[in-house]
């Protein structure tokens, strides 16, 4: 079974996690059987650790985290790296797929531009 783990900071503020939250659900929306979470570095709860291991005892196979910042700040640039090496590590048993940062993605780019634009 595959499945995807949103990955972003966290905040203190309970409101905060509402739009990542949003994602989470158009991606069921859109693909009802794909195991979808969320997962926070900080501040906020479950933090990728706890994502990943409910995601294994569902069943999960193959987990693609997507870490949903827009630029490459200290927590993606070392932070992030770190914690994806110990996770590979701990859940060896699992293909673990760490893409890049969503805000370096071209598509998200060209989506910012044409909002800013409208």
């Amino acid at each position: 079974m595959t499945a995807t783990i949103l990955l972003a900071h966290g905040s203190r503020d309970p409101l905060w996690r509402l739009s990542i939250d949003l994602v989470r659900t158009r991606m069921v929306l859109m693909v009802p059987d794909h195991l979808v979470r969320c997962a926070f570095l900080e501040f906020c709860s479950p933090d990728l650790g706890a994502a990943l291991s409910e995601m294994v005892a569902l069943g999960a196979t193959s987990i693609t985290v997507v870490p949903m910042f827009m630029g490459m700040g200290r927590h993606v640039r070392l932070e992030l790296p770190r914690l994806a090496g110990q996770l590979k590590r701990q859940f060896s048993e699992i293909d673990l797929i760490f893409k890049p940062p969503i805000g370096e993605s071209p598509e998200m780019i060209d989506l910012l531009a044409r909002m800013a634009l409208s």
